[in-house]
């Protein structure tokens, strides 16, 4: 079932909920994890909530899905040394809660927990 309600992100984006934004480019923000599973773990989102997931982003708008890519090398490389893990979770057995595409940027000492939205 396909909620009607703005997912937290889209909440975020407009204010609605405070987040502090750590970078943007004219289709994607990012966001610091609010449960953070290594030392640098944000999230890479677009302003669109068109995507539920990864799959569907890489079929419906490539060039997005390149443009999350590019912001979170971006911060990886601002924030850390650029060496990052990027990890999308698709699907609720794979541990996706939030059905609006998005990356979890991780990078500096990563630890071995899963990520999981």
């Amino acid at each position: 079932m396909v909620s009607t309600e703005p997912s937290i992100f889209t909440r975020i984006l407009r204010g609605d909920i405070p987040s502090e934004m750590v970078g943007e480019t004219e289709n994607v923000f990012a966001i610091n994890d609010i449960a953070p599973r290594a030392p640098l773990h944000l999230l890479v989102i677009p302003k669109t909530e068109k995507y539920r997931n990864v799959v569907e982003l890489a079929a419906g708008d490539p060039e997005l899905l390149a443009e999350m890519i590019g912001l979170a090398n971006t911060l990886a490389m601002q924030h850390s040394d650029g060496d990052f893990r990027l990890v999308f979770n698709t699907g609720a057995e794979a541990g996706q809660t939030v059905f609006h595409v998005h990356a979890h940027v991780l990078a500096g000492g990563l630890s071995e927990k899963s990520v999981s939205d």
